[in-house]
């Protein structure tokens, strides 16, 4: 029993079949080119408005970017003058602070010894 309608396809058939579809496919598209479908022109306008906005969106992005570095910069410059004020002011207070306690030192032994003077003044007095 044979089946009808049933064909043996070869490799070269198969390529002829491809080669066709593809070849109609192309033309199909060739023809639609010619044809200049309606409604491509302003599609097109449309798709290059839209590259445009992104760009300039893009531009507007990068510039704020670049700003907002700046700002950081320069606020980063500021805290750090501002650190550095503070240690010197920090530093000359130690320091006032040092020598104020080096004079109260100074000044308390002067009135230890002076008392202690004022002691030994009395003591001879008593004696003699």
């Amino acid at each position: 029993m044979v089946m009808r309608g049933f064909r043996d396809e070869n490799l070269a058939d198969r390529r002829d079949k491809a080669a066709k579809a593809k070849q109609a496919q192309l033309e199909k598209v060739r023809a639609m080119a010619r044809d200049n479908a309606p409604g491509r022109a302003e599609r097109g306008a449309a798709r290059a408005a839209v590259s445009l906005a992104r760009e300039a969106r893009l531009a507007l992005r990068v510039a704020e970017k670049q700003a907002a570095a700046g700002r950081e910069a320069r606020e980063k410059a500021a805290a750090e003058a501002a650190r550095i004020e503070a240690e010197t002011l920090s530093a000359s207070a130690l320091k006032k602070e040092k020598a104020d306690h080096a004079a109260r030192e100074i000044a308390l032994n002067a009135e230890r010894k002076a008392a202690r003077d004022e002691r030994y003044a009395a003591r001879k007095k008593r004696r003699r």
